[in-house]
This record gives C-alpha cells, sequence and structure tokens, in this order.
C-alpha cells in the first residue's frame, strides 16, 4: 500500500475542473519486451494534485491524492514547477481507483 503525499501546487483549478498528474507510461510488456519511446501508449490514469471548488450545485467527488481513470485524449497538457500535467473537467474522469 502507497501512502500518498500532497503536493503544494501554484495552480488552482476553477468550477469542475481538476488537475491531474499522468502515470509515467509502461517502460516493459507483461513478457519483458521493453518499449521503444515511440511506441508508448498515452497513460489514462493518474493522481490528482489540485481540484477546483466545483459548480453551485454540483460539488466535487474527487480529492487531491485520488487515483483516477480517464479517457485517452482527455484534458489539456501543462507544465506545472517543471511536471507534464492534464487539466480536465471531473465529467472526463471515469472511475477513482480505491
Amino acid at each position: 500500500m502507497s501512502t500518498v503525499t500532497e503536493v503544494q501546487v501554484n495552480v488552482q483549478p476553477l468550477a469542475d475542473r481538476v488537475l491531474v498528474e499522468p502515470a509515467p507510461a509502461e517502460e516493459k510488456t507483461a513478457f519483458g519486451i521493453i518499449i521503444p519511446d515511440t511506441a508508448k501508449e498515452k497513460p489514462q490514469r493518474g493522481t490528482v494534485i489540485a481540484v477546483g471548488p466545483g459548480k453551485k450545485d454540483e460539488p466535487m467527488t474527487v480529492k487531491v491524492g485520488d487515483t483516477v481513470l480517464y479517457g485517452k485524449y482527455s484534458g489539456t497538457e501543462l507544465a506545472v514547477d517543471g511536471k507534464d500535467c492534464l487539466i480536465m473537467r471531473e465529467s472526463d474522469i471515469y472511475a477513482v481507483i480505491g
């Protein structure tokens, strides 16, 4: 079981937006074959590092530290404090991994 450390970022998402740090792309297949950089798939899993306040009648259901699954082409890529992140609407998140 891993421990979650809260990260302080200089970006505060607005409304129902969430800032997610994508998980690193797989380096090897299940059989041990090394995947070259050009063939790596875009990750669809990440950790929430900042959450907006939500909409007036819709509170946010995800929180900082949650590991989430999202669509392959969801969100907008941006660099925050030297890390590649995605900012997306909470509705683009499919599931929270327990």
